[in-house]
């Protein structure tokens, strides 16, 4: 009989998880003009309920998580309440990403500020519930290879021995991998992890890129791997972890059913796909709904489901002992 692994995930956006009821209340204590009074109003403007078209449109639902972002001890809220969220699933193991121009951006604060408050919030969240969290700090491509050098000088600057891993998120098309070959290079030699998102809004040629040129360990999304069964070999050869979050990727239209996910072909061909949220805050569900989804909709058995929890463990950053 195989192996039961208590849930992990390592692909959640804790600045795309801010709960409805702290939008409202940081936007009252702060006088912020929302755009609703109560958290069914609120809702269309945070969280989607129709399928976006494009990743782009989706990325408009972070409006209100970054205006409520006023202070420092706002990004500290968030980030404990990350924490107990992932205590609330039943998660034992989780890692959070977080870009910190994005979250400074709004109301200007540090982003070096930034980094440590979200690491103070974490701090208490362990304190306080039994979860075991690590960070990776994003590069966010979208403002452009010159203020990314200033967001990963923040992230090394701020971190705290939570701070495992470096990402690149945001406009894949127009900003590709390769303006941040550099910036990859300091991250690893100042001994961080790198997983980067690739292959979700392009093709497989920005995932062999990753690879070989930023020196991904693991791949966010990584949808349009199976079009070049060389690309496939390459992440099974260099055991790459695949990040695959379902929900998020009906959302903004890079599948157009579940059916259509790529998950089952990783299985397959023993890539080391994992489940994961990416930005539950904007899609509604949890970890848990992720795996049902797997199981009723694509059709998984039980074997591959827990091979799934298996995979985000043999793929984590630095987890705690093993399970």
């Amino acid at each position: 009989m195989s192996k039961e692994y208590p849930l992990a995930e390592l692909h959640r956006h804790l600045d795309g998880n801010v709960r409805l009821e702290t939008i409202l209340d940081l936007g009252r204590k702060h006088r912020l003009p929302l755009p609703a009074d109560d958290v069914e109003g609120l809702r269309p403007y945070v969280q989607v309920t129709t399928p976006q078209p494009g990743l782009l449109a989706f990325f408009t639902k972070f409006e209100w998580m970054k205006k409520v972002l006023v202070d420092y001890d706002a990004c500290r809220r968030v980030a404990y309440e990350n924490v107990e969220d992932a205590f609330r699933e039943g998660i034992k193991y989780i890692e959070l990403r977080f870009s910190p121009l994005f979250m400074a951006e709004e109301h200007r604060l540090d982003p070096v500020g930034v980094v440590r408050a979200v690491c103070e919030g974490v701090d208490q969240g362990m304190r306080d519930f039994p979860v075991e969290v690590r960070l990776i700090g994003i590069l966010s491509r979208t403002y452009g290879p010159e203020l990314c050098w200033k967001e990963l000088e923040a992230i090394l600057k701020g971190r705290d021995e939570k701070v495992v891993g470096v990402d690149l998120a945001g406009d894949e098309i127009h900003f590709p991998g390769s303006l941040f070959v550099e910036h990859f290079r300091k991250a690893r030699e100042a001994g961080l992890h790198v997983t980067i998102h690739a292959g979700e809004a392009t093709g497989p040629e920005s995932i062999r890129q990753a690879v070989l040129e930023l020196g991904a360990e693991r791949i966010g999304h990584a949808t349009s791997a199976p079009q070049d069964p060389s690309i496939m070999e390459l992440l099974a050869e260099r055991g790459i972890g695949i990040e695959v979050c379902l929900t998020s990727n009906l959302q903004t239209g890079v599948i157009k059913s579940y059916r259509e996910h790529p998950l089952p072909i990783f299985l397959e061909q023993g890539l080391l796909a994992t489940l994961n949220t990416d930005d539950p805050g904007i899609s509604a569900i949890t970890l848990e709904h992720e795996y049902r989804v797997a199981r009723e909709e694509i059709g998984l058995s039980e074997e591959q489901i827990n091979k799934l929890k298996e995979n985000a463990w043999k793929v984590a950053f630095k987890p705690p002992l093993q399970p």
